[in-house]
């Protein structure tokens, strides 16, 4: 058995990245997903979130909206745990970078997810709150009511 590889891994990595994101976010829009479909989705978003950090043009905005959908799935799967621990690294690259408000916006709507995953109502409602607080500073006006819309569904 040889471990010689025959195909391009960066081409691979491209294809996948995106690929298992948006297979991944079918399925969080499906309304009725089967148990088999709840795995398929998280395995499909972890595996987007590795085959990204493998591409060298890699940015802290494809590591924040890789955290963001698998903490979202932990979230909507009932994971509060993972679905935090996933938020918080969204968080920590957002703010580590220089992305628009809307990806902070979305790190602190993914913190509220998974708050809400966990029972702390009080928790989600400081981080939609803090979220409304960052929509108002996006400037691209799709992407501020995306972001509105989006944590109008949490509570």
């Amino acid at each position: 058995m040889s471990d010689e590889v025959t195909f391009d891994i960066q081409a691979a990595h491209r294809h996948f990245s995106t690929e298992c994101f948006n297979r991944a976010w079918d399925l969080i829009e499906k309304e009725d997903r089967t148990v088999e479909e709840e795995e398929e989705m998280l395995n499909l978003s972890l595996a987007s979130l590795w085959h990204w950090t493998k591409r060298p043009d890699c940015t802290s905005k494809e590591r924040s909206l890789g955290y963001w959908q698998v903490s979202r799935i932990y979230a909507i799967t009932g994971r509060p745990k993972e679905a935090s621990w996933y938020a918080e690294k969204c968080l920590e690259v957002t703010e580590d970078s220089e992305l628009p408000p809307f990806y902070l916006g979305y790190a602190y709507e993914a913190l509220a997810r998974a708050a809400m995953a966990d029972r702390d109502r009080r928790a989600a409602v400081e981080y939609v709150a803090k979220a409304r607080e960052i929509a108002r500073q996006e400037e691209n006006e799709e992407d501020r009511q995306s972001l509105l819309d989006d944590l109008a569904t949490i509570m």
